[in-house]
């Protein structure tokens, strides 16, 4: 073998080598190149993006492709490094082939590129799927003759209908992870933390709910329609449960001014309850109050007593945060004192507080601080006393009616 056929020999294992790296770097490319990305892109007419998009739904051919021709070019570059040893000390090359060999192949055709195309996915994709694409016509007699042998063997049909769907706690990384505002990352984890929390995590406690005691004199009832600062009002008969209809103070107006005004014609505005069951979650609710064109619901446990309200306000804030203002704003439950600590109302919503103060007070079970105090303990308090609660030490600061009406929390030091 003359010089020129030597040289010939090592061009062609270069090729060979070359080829390796590419079909290497080819595979982790594609199979890790960003998907969601790439239909993005594909939506705005991105050929490149749709052409990788239409490799990857068939995935058992596209990795057959690749591992057909990255093992013929192995076995060919094996093959030609086996001539070259030959040529240059005949028996003891082959073995010193065969060693060169696998350390370049493992540099250069195989860890090389494939931690370049882990960096650069995108890029590598769409060559690499230019390439395939041309390849995948010409051997697919081929390819469909090994797929069928595979999945026969061991059963992968399943690989071709992959799934790369993500759950909601994966989606809920992705976007904790994800470059966004922290404003727009917040809304998109409120909106994915929805289907964990029911009507009454969110709706205000019967105790607080403000409403219209049709039993009342006339002249209270006026004034107390003069003065509020809700919007809407449930009227009853002298018990919420007992609940007659809901009154916007927008219709309110109507009769207010009038000097001869009746109850009756005040009940003619009320608009007839709507009633929530308590374990609605909160993406169900949302559905129905825009199905009824609804705003505001009583919410009722199994046996149909009212336990608080709801409102279409409520649940809006739950993804975007608080945007209005209103008299149940925590805020002025929830008191920043000196020492850094907070002196809290024992009716504050726990999901509140940990909102206002990015806590992380265990939100199963009591909706209240005081209900949490009570399970902690075990008993209702019968006098003033300090507990903990995971990382927050609780000292109450007064008890009134077997409710903790007031209680002072602060994180406890790490030690």
């Amino acid at each position: 073998m003359d010089d020129s056929s030597l040289s010939f020999l090592f061009t062609l294992l270069l090729i060979f080598i070359a080829l390796s790296g590419f079909f290497s770097g080819s595979e982790t490319g594609i199979m890790t190149v960003n998907r969601y990305r790439l239909k993005h892109l594909a939506k705005t007419g991105s050929r490149r993006a749709q052409r990788v998009l239409d490799l990857l739904a068939q995935p058992d051919r596209l990795i057959g492709v690749i591992l057909i021709c990255n093992n013929v070019v192995n076995i060919a570059a094996s093959s030609v490094a086996t001539l070259i040893g030959l040529r240059l000390a005949g028996d003891a090359g082959v073995a010193m082939a065969a060693g060169a060999l696998t350390f370049v192949i493992l540099i250069f055709g195989e860890v090389g590129p494939k931690t370049y195309a882990a960096k650069h996915p995108e890029g590598v994709a769409y060559v690499a799927a230019f390439v395939l694409r041309l390849l995948l016509v010409v051997l697919y007699p081929l390819v469909w003759l090994i797929n069928i042998v595979t999945n026969t063997l061991f059963r992968l049909n399943s690989l071709a209908k992959g799934d790369h769907k993500l759950n909601s706690d994966e989606l809920r990384t992705l976007v904790q992870d994800v470059f966004l505002p922290k404003q727009h990352r917040q809304m998109l984890l409120g909106v994915l933390e929805l289907d964990n929390i029911t009507v009454n995590d969110i709706m205000v406690p019967r105790g607080e709910v403000d409403g219209i005691d049709i039993e009342d004199d006339l002249d209270v009832i006026v004034k107390q329609l003069r003065s509020t600062q809700h919007t809407r009002l449930p009227v009853f008969r002298s018990d919420i449960n007992d609940c007659i209809g809901i009154l916007h103070i927008r219709n309110a107006t109507r009769f207010l001014g009038k000097p001869d005004l009746t109850k009756a014609e005040i009940l003619q505005y009320a608009r007839e309850p709507y009633y929530v069951p308590e374990g609605t979650t909160l993406p169900t609710q949302l559905v129905h109050f825009q199905k009824l064109k609804r705003r505001f619901g009583l919410v009722v446990d199994e046996y149909g007593d009212v336990q608080g309200i709801v409102t279409l306000e409520a649940i809006l804030e739950e993804i975007v945060g608080e945007f209005t203002t209103s008299v149940n704003d925590p805020h002025k439950d929830i008191l920043r004192q000196p020492d850094g600590s907070w002196v809290i109302d024992g009716s504050a919503n726990i999901r509140e507080i940990n909102r206002t103060l990015h806590w992380q007070l265990p939100t199963e079970g009591p909706k209240t601080l005081n209900g949490l105090i009570v399970e902690v303990l075990e008993t209702i308090p019968e006098s003033l006393l300090s507990l903990r609660v995971g990382n927050y030490v609780i000292e109450i600061l007064q008890i009134k009616d077997n409710t903790v009406k007031t209680a002072r929390v602060s994180v406890a030091e790490k030690g």
